[in-house]
């Protein structure tokens, strides 16, 4: 029994990686030949069906959609963690509500942001509308693995700060957040990703403008969005499987620094 399951951990494995490389050798070998300066210009046109406008606005759909979610989800962890009783009703409703809202639908998350930013704010489709929808999406994410990184800090390492005389703000700051980094970082990777790859939510409050934002009411579109809406119309299909490697490097680099200073946090965690 324990050689056949061996086994067939070996041979999932080797399907799944197996689906990786084709997907990703399909995207490259697919897109690779599109690729061209016009797709990189900085003004779109029917002609060039440039990808430079999206790349800007999924850059500031990202920081805007994090600048308000990380210090919420980050210290809203911290609380559930380290202040919050861990017999509190309240808590336990907070994290019932998060993993729930963490497997909503994002076409819900859509509408959500219609009619809230979009319709009864006013923001009508624009940079903002899809910013804030975006910040409440990835914030539960958020929540959620700051939690799960500072439950893997050992209570001994707490206990050992008070007893040297450190008080609770410092032995937070101190001992625990070093340790914990690489968890809270894991959280906001995760929430890159699901923005970079977001389709549905955007198209309900960012819009589908061509054009770059030049304010935070300004209509637009992310990368993600872009490639979608060129397979749909049918007439850009090379376009958009160019458009597809460009977001599949855009990942790839990200989970790469990602990977690279979360190891780099954990080694300085460690030797703390």
């Amino acid at each position: 029994m324990d050689r056949a399951l061996k086994y067939l951990t070996y041979f999932f494995t080797i399907v799944t990686f197996a689906w990786l490389i084709y997907i990703i050798g399909y995207v490259l070998i697919n897109g690779i030949p599109y690729l061209s300066a016009d797709l990189f210009a900085f003004e779109y046109t029917t002609d060039n069906v440039s990808m430079m406008p999206a790349i800007i606005t999924t850059i500031y759909v990202i920081l805007g959609a994090l600048l308000i979610a990380v210090p919420l989800g980050v210290f809203a962890g911290f609380y559930l963690i380290e202040y919050a009783g861990k017999n509190n009703k309240w808590v336990e409703a907070i994290r019932v509500a998060s993993d729930t809202l963490s497997g909503v639908p994002s076409i819900v998350y859509g509408l959500f942001g219609m009619l809230a930013f979009v319709i009864a704010a006013g923001f009508q489709y624009s940079l903002l509308a899809g910013i804030l929808t975006m910040a409440v999406m990835v914030l539960p994410l958020i929540i959620r693995n700051t939690e799960e990184g500072l439950m893997s800090v050992s209570d001994k390492m707490r206990e050992g700060s008070f007893g040297l005389g450190a008080g609770k703000l410092r032995t937070i700051f101190k001992i625990v957040l070093p340790v914990a980094m690489p968890g809270i970082l894991s959280g906001i990777i995760l929430a890159i990703g699901r923005i970079v790859g977001e389709t549905a939510a955007l198209m309900y409050t960012l819009g589908t403008a061509t054009s770059l934002p030049d304010s935070l009411f300004a209509s637009g579109r992310t990368l993600a969005l872009h490639m979608y809406i060129l397979s749909t119309e049918g007439l850009h299909r090379d376009q958009a499987m160019a458009t597809g490697v460009v977001l599949l490097l855009f990942v790839l680099i990200i989970n790469g620094l990602s990977t690279w200073l979360s190891n780099k946090l954990g080694a300085q965690g460690g030797q703390k």
